[in-house]
């Protein structure tokens, strides 16, 4: 874990993501709209940022992660399989055998849906059209990068373009560690009706946060009990409640959980579960984050998603 933790520390300290500083997203949106690299200018230190966007993104496509970050990031010429896939649904690329076309549910110039393993109506992949292997490229915290998990609600939600159909509907992203394909994708699946009630019982209880700032708080920390196979698991999971998705929730985890703690973004998972009723959603998003730091985290999401 400590290797992970101090092969990405200076990256990540040059790419803290600045949606918090008043006027530094509309600063570096306005820049990199024009096509100019932008370098900004952390406030408590002075230190300048590297380019966050060194050439004009193309039209209707967030920025890509620039070159210098593909040690992190991926290049575009890598051989991932679920990159393949994204590249013959937005390039007309077809993979290499065995390998085979995929069946593209939805292009967009952002993102792209795909179906999880196994096929069925409550597994699906959102994948960004851009180069990104996972959660532990800076390139995600930093301003104006696509809310890929607003996307994937969007798509999952009872009328979305892609709907998950299932009672209680979860987004997951594993770890580095824990994933098997080296392309960012947020799973968009089902979860057990007993997380739900668990959720809710949290909440109820005041367990959980309902400010970023407080996530970390071993108070806002739980068990949820889960599955692996046919093998019930517990494991313990840091919450916090949010309105809605319109923030960028890789920033929120770095700022508010990985930084402070010195933990590595490449260890985390995410789980969101929007809050549901007998009446529909509930307005609210129980966002649940592990790693192996805590005592019986875990990293990754499979043990509450439903896939099968």
């Amino acid at each position: 874990m400590n290797d992970h933790r101090n092969a990405h520390e200076v990256p990540r300290r040059q790419f803290v993501a600045l949606s918090g500083v008043v006027g530094a997203s509309a600063l570096l949106a306005g820049t990199a709209a024009a096509g100019t690299a932008v370098a900004a200018v952390r406030p408590e230190s002075g230190e300048r940022l590297p380019e966050l966007c060194p050439l004009p993104p193309r039209p209707g496509h967030s920025p890509c992660p620039p070159a210098h970050l593909q040690s992190l990031c991926g290049s575009p010429a890598d051989n991932d399989p679920l990159w393949n896939d994204v590249r013959y649904c937005t390039t007309g690329v077809v993979p290499p055998p065995p390998q085979g076309k995929p069946e593209c549910l939805k292009t967009t110039a952002n993102y792209v849906v795909l179906h999880g393993k196994p096929e069925n109506t409550h597994n699906y992949l959102l994948s960004p059209s851009c180069r990104i292997t996972g959660i532990e490229c800076p390139f995600l915290e930093t301003p104006g990068v696509e809310n890929y998990w607003d996307d994937a609600w969007d798509n999952a939600r009872s009328g979305g373009s892609v709907p998950v159909h299932y009672d209680n509907i979860g987004l997951g992203i594993n770890s580095q560690g824990a994933r098997r394909l080296d392309q960012l994708h947020i799973h968009m699946a089902g979860v057990r009706p007993s997380t739900q009630r668990r959720l809710q019982e949290l909440d109820s209880m005041g367990r959980m946060a309902t400010q970023p700032a407080d996530w970390a708080k071993p108070a806002n920390q739980a068990a949820i009990t889960g599955r692996s196979g046919s093998a019930e698991r517990t494991r313990t999971y840091r919450i916090l409640k949010l309105r809605d998705l319109r923030q960028n929730l890789f920033t929120l985890l770095y700022q508010n959980v990985v930084r402070p703690a010195g933990l590595a973004m490449a260890d985390q998972t995410l789980i969101v579960v929007p809050k549901m009723t007998s009446a529909g959603f509930a307005g609210r998003f129980y966002v649940l984050n592990s790693d192996p730091s805590l005592h019986n985290g875990t990293s990754t999401c499979d043990f509450l998603l439903v896939y099968a």
